[in-house]
């Protein structure tokens, strides 16, 4: 493909967000959803390409549109290959602009929250693998790769469903990329939609701290955007533009992180190569999204400890991956193959419909009982992130503490920089679809159920019995209304 069709699908791709981001502000069903406009315009962009038009096109004889719809061939080809590169910006930017604290005091902080999301990820394996082994591999032929979907799809997000299609792919699980991005979209729609209602049915019945009136949102906050009156600065210029614009610096250290990642990642698999490949071989087929992650972090601690923390701005690299992170999706669901899904929808039902019942049932019954205090203000972030992406947990909690007054946000904060690295796209996610394609399902599913059981138990035995006042910890006084009940 020549630099100017990269160029003009690159374009195409803004122009379709553009149109999504109008559909959002005109169409009231989109605002009630809470409907990201990337979601908007991967479906338009869906409806208008080989899948739905084109093939629409083809029964109908029409020649022209039976190839790729509205778009080219070539269009659709760089579209297809977008997702696995931008995965990578947004993982290395994760941890950038973060000051990395002591993981011992991080997890003191944050002990239900890391509970809870350890639980979470570790169950939709468990749930996904006993799944497969029980129903989908001997009833409808699947492979036993299909475990690890729910929480690539759900914990992961698309990102991570994107990143780890190719790996799929190659590994003889082609239909497995598409499975997982169509869990993903279901799984942020519907944790949209639930946990919108189950803040609503928490501020009734007294759940909530923070709130205890009825959730009102203006007309601006529904479309998505701010009033005139309202300033929210998008990020901090850290570097005088007459020497180097502070985006395209921000853009050098991302570039950074990553590459750090690759030559990790290069390193191991030339070292695996070298050692065991002869045995069994699980490096060549990790992603490398993970260990971009990884390059972040240790570029992260290098300007922390050469006191150049203030060049690195969090807010900056939030948007820098918010817009990896809309192209992503916006790509990945216009190359979506429906004939997959709908070769293997019944897994796909199966997979979806139990992965949403296990997450509301862990936010209703196991979350009351492992955060002592606020504890729906916290478990709802959680809940919406085993759900979508870590922006649905946010939106979520914004939602329920819009002014920040619990710890909720600090304490998700400080858990993403001990849970991320492992699940929802970190190295565990990474290396289960390589797993399983080498062992089989039953050694992860034995790790994941003993990690599941001994986060749960943990959670309620220990932390669900603690007395800590976190008003106290935040230097506030404590108050009777900060401690939930159940």
């Amino acid at each position: 493909m020549s630099a100017d069709t990269v160029g003009f699908a690159l374009l195409l791709l803004g122009v379709v967000l553009l149109v999504g981001k109008v559909i959002r502000i005109k169409a009231r069903w989109t605002q009630h959803l809470f409907l990201p406009s990337s979601i908007i315009a991967g479906f338009l962009a869906l409806l208008l390409g080989p899948e739905v038009l084109g093939a629409l096109a083809t029964t109908a004889g029409v020649d022209g549109l039976a190839a790729g719809g509205v778009f080219s061939e070539e269009i659709l080809e760089v579209w297809s290959i977008l997702p696995g590169l931008l995965i990578s910006v947004v993982f290395a930017t994760l941890f950038l602009g973060h000051r990395i604290p002591n993981p011992v005091r991080a997890a003191r902080l944050t002990g239900p929250q890391l509970s809870v999301g350890v639980t979470l990820a570790s169950g939709q394996y468990v749930l996904g693998l006993l799944l497969a082994v029980l129903v989908l591999a001997p009833v409808f032929g699947i492979s036993p790769m299909a475990g690890a979907l729910i929480e690539i799809g759900f914990e992961g997000g698309h990102g991570t469903a994107a990143g780890m299609a190719p790996v799929m792919d190659e590994l003889g699980f082609p239909e497995g990329g598409d499975l997982a991005l169509g869990i993903a979209t279901i799984g942020l729609v519907s944790g949209i939609v639930i946990g919108v209602a189950a803040i609503n049915w928490a501020v009734r019945t007294g759940r909530t701290v923070v709130i205890t009136g009825q959730v009102k949102q203006s007309v601006e906050e529904q479309k998505g955007l701010f009033r005139k009156d309202e300033q929210y600065p998008a990020a901090m210029m850290t570097t005088r533009p007459a020497s180097v614009e502070p985006l395209a610096l921000h853009f050098a250290v991302v570039a950074l992180a990553i590459l750090l990642g690759w030559l990790v990642l290069s390193g191991l698999q030339q070292l695996e190569q070298l050692l065991w490949a002869d045995t069994v071989e699980l490096l060549a087929f990790v992603p490398l999204f993970p260990l971009a992650m990884l390059g972040g972090v240790a570029v992260q601690v290098f300007l922390d400890r050469t006191g150049n923390t203030q060049l690195v701005d969090e807010r900056m690299m939030v948007r820098i991956q918010g817009l990896a992170l809309d192209l992503l999706i916006v790509s990945a669901l216009a190359t979506i193959s429906v004939t997959a899904i709908a070769d293997n929808l019944g897994p796909f039902l199966i997979l979806v419909g139990a992965g949403v019942l296990f997450n509301v049932l862990v936010l209703l019954l196991l979350i009351p009982r492992t955060i002592p205090q606020y504890w729906f203000e916290r478990g709802i972030g959680d809940f919406g992130q085993s759900m979508g992406v870590t922006a649905t947990g946010l939106i979520l909690m914004r939602i329920v503490d819009p002014d920040g007054k619990s710890p909720a946000f600090e304490a998700f904060g400080y858990k993403q920089l001990l849970f991320e690295p492992f699940f929802g796209g970190g190295l565990i996610t990474a290396t289960a679809i390589p797993l399983i394609y080498q062992f089989g399902p039953w050694p992860l599913l034995s790790a994941m159920a003993v990690l599941f059981v001994v986060s749960a138990l943990t959670g309620l035995l220990y932390f669900g019995r603690q007395k800590w006042d976190v008003d106290a910890e935040r230097n506030q006084p404590a108050t009777e209304e900060g401690h939930a009940s159940e």
